[in-house]
């Protein structure tokens, strides 16, 4: 189960670390998507934090095995929010990647559990 969680951590923080360079660099597509979603501007580098705090969490979970739960855990709060919010302003497109995401993290949460 380790090596699992392993491959399934490194993309995930591969994906978050994407994810929160685009929340720092604040592309044109990213901000009118927060704009639709209702979320001021400057949340964006708090989601940026979180994210790279997640990907680390993850990644040194492979070592500490309860801190790479807690990420996990905290991630997929992360991501249920995310759904949460595509879904309350009807953005039907944006909610299914959160959701894969939020999925991933429970994933993980039961991966490195099973590996302790």
């Amino acid at each position: 189960m380790f090596i699992v969680y392993a491959i399934v951590a490194a993309l995930m923080s591969a994906v978050l670390l994407a994810s929160a360079g685009a929340k720092f660099t604040r592309p044109k597509r990213l901000v009118e998507q927060m704009s639709t979603l209702g979320l001021p501007y400057g949340v964006l580098p708090f989601l940026g934090v979180v994210q790279l705090a997640g990907a680390g969490g993850l990644v040194i979970g492979l070592w500490w095995g309860p801190l790479g739960i807690a990420s996990a855990v905290g991630l997929a709060l992360y991501f249920l929010g995310a759904v949460a919010t595509h879904l309350r302003v009807s953005d039907y497109k944006g909610a299914p990647p959160a959701a894969v995401l939020t999925v991933t993290a429970i994933a993980l949460i039961a991966l490195r559990s099973a590996s302790l």
